[in-house]
């Protein structure tokens, strides 16, 4: 069987269209349609009329890994899947740029205008903690792990991985942050996980500690940051997402020495057409021949 495909909202994705008839199906107008790739990343309403208007549509696909807007529109009445796991290459990497050009004081350096002493610390063999134990995660293990890292993930269950020293379970956080030299955010936005770096987490780290965040802006009580790096407290941070986002222009982070902020280019748009296109192409191609389908929702969980 063909699938048969509607690509929404008309127009704005000519390379998912593209990549529906490359994964074997047919593009047919939505009141045809058994399976639906939504595009607007933040159009949770637009989609629920669609979706109500045509219960027949058993498979929707969502563009990014984040689906916080679309959780109040999940339902158990067709198969969900996100772009889970598509840009953890990207995203992996630049993880490991904020990190290093944290570590070595990049950043600090970039806004002198004379010489100045030096800084820094090494990435080698320093301790990283990595919230969330997805694919960003697992990517970025193997690229840390030529710098001879001591690896810790902590993650809602404490299933090993493959090249972590430690795995521990999200209520065991606090454990590790003593001896961590790298905090790693890249975990899912829940309620439960919503600021689960504050003024605590934050006070168990060492003062020469660094924060890197690419997941989403509200993991992290950004007040509590701020004050943390104003009085020393914390060696830095880097912000590819903020809270809130876009940070406003006169916020004291932007001109804190010790901070390097990106604006949630950790994967841009140019990258991700091309592997979300691959994506697409791909669960296309499975739900076709009924296999199970890449980066599946879990509709209670809500990622």
């Amino acid at each position: 069987m063909r699938p048969r495909c509607v690509v929404l909202p008309t127009g704005r994705a000519p390379a998912l269209e593209e990549a529906v008839g490359r994964g074997g199906g047919d593009l047919v107008d939505v009141g045809e349609a058994d399976a639906l790739v939504w595009v607007d990343p933040d159009d949770p309403e637009g989609l629920r009329s669609v979706l109500d208007a045509n219960p027949h549509v058993c498979w929707v696909q969502l563009p990014w890994a984040g689906i916080e807007p679309y959780r109040d529109v999940l339902d158990d009445d067709r198969r969900w899947t996100c772009g889970k796991g598509v840009y953890a290459e990207p995203v992996a990497e630049h993880v490991l740029a904020l990190t290093l050009g944290l570590l070595r004081s990049v950043g600090h350096y970039s806004r002198q205008q004379s010489w100045t002493g030096p800084r820094g610390r090494n990435l080698l063999g320093a301790r990283v903690t990595i919230l969330g134990g997805g694919e960003i995660t697992r990517t970025l293990v193997r690229l840390l792990l030529p710098f001879g890292c001591y690896l810790t993930v902590v993650r809602r269950h404490a299933d090993p991985i493959d090249g972590v020293a430690e795995v521990l379970a999200s209520d065991r956080l606090h454990e590790a942050l003593p001896t961590t030299d790298v905090l790693v955010l890249a975990l899912a936005l829940t309620p439960e996980t919503e600021h689960i770096v504050d003024a605590a987490a934050i006070a168990a780290l060492p003062d020469h500690a660094v924060v890197v965040n690419v997941a989403r802006g509200r993991h992290i009580d950004t007040d509590a940051l701020t004050t943390a790096l104003q009085e020393g407290r914390l060696g830095g941070a880097g912000l590819d997402v903020t809270d809130p986002e876009p940070l406003p222009d006169d916020h004291p982070l932007w001109t804190a020495h010790n901070v390097v902020i990106t604006p949630h280019v950790g994967n841009t748009p140019e990258m991700g057409r091309v592997l979300l296109a691959a994506r697409v192409a791909e669960n296309v191609a499975r739900f076709g021949r009924g296999d199970p389908l890449l980066g599946p929702v879990d509709v209670d969980l809500g990622y």
